[in-house]
């Protein structure tokens, strides 16, 4: 069913009577081409991807809870594309892209709000170091706005702008086009096209194995309901990648932490633009309820509990209220953590595995969510084609062999 303002009016009108649950509950089938594990954004992203992109239409995507709730639903829910290297501002730009037209292409609203987001800027260095980084956005054809102490002030009024502040306004930077975009819709969204292109969703089924032929190739997964054979296997279960490959025999460079997140009471608007502080490792939006939303830094001890530590909740508080003190009369409503896949180099993993007919997505670390459609997007190509996408091709794991890592947190500075 097409969801449209007529739509609503006639469900206003029958009681709501027509309206037909948004994706199905199939029971699996012995075999699929194409299996997907993980249930998330990139997951369903990528069975979306497959179906309208390649035509594979024959696909399984394997929860083992339920839709969408691991990291797609434990985030801050900011998109952006502000990188400094080449190789990830493409790719990111091309994922901001692909949200700018999802709520039209899905019929689904994902409630993009591109509000802008703002770097500032605490000392001489960060200055400097951020025009080298929107020179070369602008180089790498991206929007970038280097902006005065005035201008962040005008963006930002709730700031704490004093000169004898702790940690000084002296300016920044701005992307535009980036904001924010609600993380249920996307799954949501992902999950109808996906069904409605033929995709079966299993929820609650989780892998415990998977099988192989005599030369070591995947055919398929252990289920606690069941064996299911496939041609090929995509992984994008995010913090339990390295546990899925531990089961396939194979080691990734990757560590999974803890990321946490919390939101204040809500109040009347007063923010209308994502604010981030590298100085400090502090970033806040308003959500669309009104609450403040805070985020910070990783806990940086391997974990997979889905709740983080109490150190980084006063350090996420105690910088937030170093540059806006007058959030500090703000009770805090909740709190939450997922559990993010870190490489060495904060650069994702998109391709083959050294096992044959088994496929990754995995290794964006905080940067997750901004990342679902290209995940997706190129995951599906190698899965339907055998090839890379040409924008996945510098974030193969053969690069931890090789060398060429893309080391953009060390670069840039920033990993949130």
């Amino acid at each position: 069913m097409k969801y449209s303002a007529l739509a609503l009016v006639r469900g206003a009108l029958t009681g709501g009577r027509h309206w037909t649950p948004a994706w199905r509950f199939p029971e699996a089938k012995s075999r699929y081409q194409v299996l997907i594990i993980g249930g998330g954004g990139h997951g369903l992203a990528t069975a979306y991807y497959l179906a309208k992109n390649h035509g594979v239409r024959d696909v399984a995507v394997i929860e083992r809870g339920w839709l969408g709730g691991g990291n797609t639903g434990r985030n801050t829910t900011i998109v952006r594309s502000n990188y400094l290297f080449p190789e990830s501002a493409r790719l990111y730009d091309f994922s901001l892209k692909l949200y700018e037209s999802l709520s039209r292409e899905l019929n689904f609203n994902i409630m993009l709000s591109q509000r802008g987001l703002i770097l500032l800027a605490h000392s001489r260095h960060d200055l400097d170091s951020m025009a080298r980084w929107a020179n070369a956005m602008q180089m790498n054809g991206i929007d970038a706005q280097l902006l005065t102490r005035r201008q962040v002030a005008e963006r930002a009024p709730l700031l704490e702008m004093s000169p004898q502040a702790r940690f000084p306004v002296l300016g920044g930077f701005m992307q535009r086009r980036a904001g924010t975009a609600r993380h249920d819709a996307v799954a949501w969204g992902y999950a109808r096209a996906a069904d409605a292109c033929g995709v079966d969703i299993l929820q609650n089924c989780e892998v415990t194995g998977f099988t192989r032929d005599a030369h070591g190739a995947v055919t398929g997964v252990l289920t606690n309901r069941g064996a299911i054979a496939a041609e090929r296997v995509g992984i994008a279960a995010a913090g339990h990648s390295s546990v899925l490959a531990k089961l396939a025999g194979f080691a990734l460079p990757v560590t999974s932490y803890a990321l946490q997140a919390m939101v204040s009471e809500p109040v009347k608007p007063a923010l209308d633009t994502v604010v981030l502080s590298p100085g400090t490792g502090a970033y806040v939006s308003q959500s669309d309820k009104g609450e403040m939303v805070l985020g910070a830094s990783l806990d940086l001890f391997p974990s997979y509990a889905q709740r983080g530590s109490f150190a980084i909740t006063q350090s996420v508080l105690a910088a937030t209220l170093a540059i806006f003190p007058t959030f500090s009369r703000l009770r805090l409503l909740r709190q939450w953590a997922g559990i993010v896949d870190v490489v060495h180099d904060s650069s994702p993993i998109i391709g083959a595995t050294p096992v044959p007919n088994l496929y990754i997505n995995c290794g964006w670390g905080t940067g997750g969510f901004k990342g679902i459609p290209v995940g997706g997007w190129t995951l599906a190509h190698v899965l339907a084609t055998g090839k890379n996408h040409e924008l996945a091709e510098p974030f193969q794991l053969a690069r931890f062999v090789s060398g060429r890592l893309i080391d953009e947190a060390a670069a840039a500075g920033i990993a949130h």
